[in-house]
């Protein structure tokens, strides 16, 4: 049974489903274990066993602990927890049988990280998740970040001005985990009410986590100012350049075989099947780019790459950064 992560507290209200898969952000899935760890505990089920999945971590534990019966003759909460998403074949073949013949008197919570398309495919995870009540938890796209933030400030009965909730944004850079700490932070901070901007920026440490795949998100979505930052901030964390290069050439190559493609008069369907993006929320951001960027000036980026290439070799001078962001806003602007 899928549901959607607003169906949660309305289902822990109910008696607990013997098997539940929560996948996806690590600050939600966390958060939403915890939540249904509290249901176990209001509902009776006062023992727990937590299994951790580790590479030297042995599955018959999983049977054992279903196979025990509660010290206190009740119901019994088992967190198996899967951080690697990885369970491996003997891990696969048991979560099947598990999920065929789940223990009686026993809840079951089975927790995982952000899942590719690959691992939703296996037999494995087909089999706990429609057996199981499961949840995918999937964080906010950067143009809502601002109103999660505003709804996270609401619980502890504070507010600020959309100026503030974009700095805030801008300075956690997509990565919830931080910036439920700077909500928190804000909270002990000052007290209920209107929180002011320069409050919010007197306190917000800039604690974005600048990586490779930012960068690539923000050229596909053609947003330049993101791009600079983002780069700005990969330059201070000492990012080595090749690594640089090689996203950003390896976007423009693909975006590059795409338009070529479509410009024969090839289905984006097919062809993304031939370059094996799957990801729909990609597949949308690839169209978008697309629709701004032709043939001819994928072509000249694809030799300004080369150009930076030879920079980054010490074949011909050039600051390397700012190519870097001159490349960047090419492939930016419509």
């Amino acid at each position: 049974m899928s549901l959607s992560p607003s169906d949660l507290a309305r289902q822990l209200e109910k008696p607990l489903a013997p098997l539940w898969v929560l996948h996806g952000d690590g600050l939600l899935t966390l958060e939403a274990a915890d939540a249904l760890r509290a249901a176990a505990r209001r509902q009776g089920i006062t023992e727990r066993e937590t299994l951790v999945v580790d590479k030297g971590f042995h599955w018959d534990a999983l049977t054992l602990a279903a196979g025990n019966l509660s010290l206190f003759g009740g119901s019994k909460l088992i967190d198996l927890r899967i951080p690697s998403a990885k369970p491996g074949r003997d891990g696969g073949d048991m979560l099947q049988r598990y999920a065929a013949a789940l223990p009686a008197g026993t809840v079951t919570l089975i927790t995982l990280p952000a899942l590719d398309w690959q691992t939703k495919k296996t037999a494995w995870f087909k089999a706990i998740t429609e057996t199981g009540a499961t949840i995918e938890f999937v964080p906010p796209p950067r143009e809502r970040l601002p109103a999660w933030i505003t709804a996270r400030l609401a619980a502890q009965r504070q507010s600020a001005p959309a100026g503030a909730l974009e700095f805030i944004a801008n300075h956690v850079e997509g990565n919830l985990l931080a910036a439920h700490q700077e909500i928190l932070k804000l909270g002990l901070l000052y007290g209920e009410g209107e929180l002011t901007a320069s409050q919010v920026e007197a306190a917000v440490l800039n604690v974005a986590r600048y990586d490779i795949d930012m960068l690539r998100q923000a050229l596909l979505a053609g947003d330049a100012a993101r791009c600079a930052r983002l780069l700005d901030g990969l330059r201070g964390e000492g990012t080595p350049t090749p690594l640089v290069l090689w996203a950003l050439a390896n976007e423009i190559r693909t975006l590059a075989l795409l338009r070529g493609g479509t410009d024969t008069g090839q289905p984006l369907a097919a062809l993304f099947r031939t370059e094996r993006i799957f990801d729909t929320a990609k597949q949308q951001t690839i169209r978008s780019a697309l629709s701004r960027l032709t043939r001819s000036s994928l072509q000249t980026a694809l030799l300004h790459a080369a150009r930076i290439d030879r920079m980054v070799k010490g074949l011909v001078r050039g600051e390397v950064w700012d190519e870097f962001l001159h490349l960047a806003l090419r492939l930016c602007r419509r």
